[in-house]
């Protein structure tokens, strides 16, 4: 028996359960990972509140852990039992000791990198290099926006970005958040609680505005998000941390400019086993060479897992959480 983490409906943090149940074999093309740490990321709570619905109730949480491989099912010959491996795709199950996933989502973890760096930065991490790497492939000298800079996914945004040679201007809720994203690479910072993050743009670019926008935040920042933008410059869209960007008119998108506009996801680039490793593989480079490193600055046993969704939800936390089976 091993202990799990799922949720029979829809709702609050207080749906959260801890279980014990009996890990299922790996079919044909799966692994077993036995987790040694699991990462928590907003798109868990997505699935908990029943934004993004579930395949089926009751069902597991989390799609990103680190750890050791338990047994592997026929056909799978790029890993092996006892291998250190990460992986941030696949099936909900991952705030669990152990979670049975296609071999395909999984790759061998360097020895340089602990397993917490990994859980906590897999799914970030490959998120920011499909964002800054193909999103929008930048070369060095743009002027890029990011919402929410001081977050998991922004402290490492902001380093990536500085390794680029790109100007991230980040925006932040408090001078600590302003001042930890400036430490991690940061060109500017724009506190919105108190400033006007259209003119204060306006302000740091001379008025040229920016050449790309990255949100995560969704409804309440859309509008304010395409007014940051150059003409014919592009939005990304890639969460919804206030709420779905709905009922919006393309028309939109001509009048502030011709602009472009997307709504990535990582499933969509690491499509295949070959791209999800050579994105993790530059991911790892990137931390192995010191460019980027993971600020796990929150730890919750695997059992308190609604307290922790609670704190990144509640906006309470910085850099990444993880949870410890």
């Amino acid at each position: 028996m091993a202990q799990r983490i799922q949720f029979a409906r829809t709702g609050g943090p207080e749906v959260i359960e801890l279980v014990e149940a009996t890990p299922a074999e790996p079919a044909a093309g799966e692994v077993r990972v036995r987790n040694q740490a699991v990462g928590l990321n907003f798109i868990d709570i997505y699935f908990r509140t029943g934004l993004y619905p579930a395949p089926g109730l009751p069902s597991g949480l989390g799609t990103e852990g680190a750890g050791v491989i338990e047994a592997v099912g026929e056909g799978v010959t790029h890993l092996a039992a006892g291998d250190r491996v990460a992986y941030a795709q696949g099936p909900l199950g991952a705030y669990a000791e152990q979670h049975v996933l296609p071999a395909d989502k999984v790759v061998v973890l360097p020895e340089a990198i602990d397993v917490e760096t990994a859980a906590a930065g897999m799914l970030k991490g490959l998120t920011v290099q499909y964002l800054l790497r193909q999103t929008a492939p930048l070369q060095g000298g743009e002027t890029i926006l990011w919402h929410a800079a001081a977050g998991g996914v922004g402290s490492i945004a902001c380093q990536w970005a500085k390794a680029l040679g790109v100007r991230l201007i980040g925006t932040v809720s408090s001078p600590e958040k302003a001042a930890l994203a400036e430490k991690n690479g940061a060109w500017a910072t724009i506190d919105y609680t108190k400033e006007d993050v259209v003119e204060r743009v306006r302000e740091l670019t001379h008025g040229e505005m920016c050449d790309v926008v990255y949100d995560s935040v969704g409804k309440d920042t859309w509008e304010t998000s395409l007014d940051c933008l150059k003409p014919r410059s592009l939005m990304v869209s890639f969460g919804n941390a206030s709420g779905a960007v709905e009922g919006v008119n393309i028309g939109i998108l001509n009048q502030k400019g011709s602009l472009f506009v997307t709504r990535p996801s990582l499933n969509g680039y690491a499509d295949t086993r070959e791209r999800l490793e050579w994105m993790a593989g530059e991911l790892f480079a990137m931390l192995q060479s010191g460019q980027v490193t993971v600020d796990i600055s929150n730890r919750y046993p695997l059992a308190e897992a609604g307290k922790a969704q609670e704190a990144l939800q509640g906006r309470q936390t910085t850099g990444s959480t993880i949870l410890l089976p």
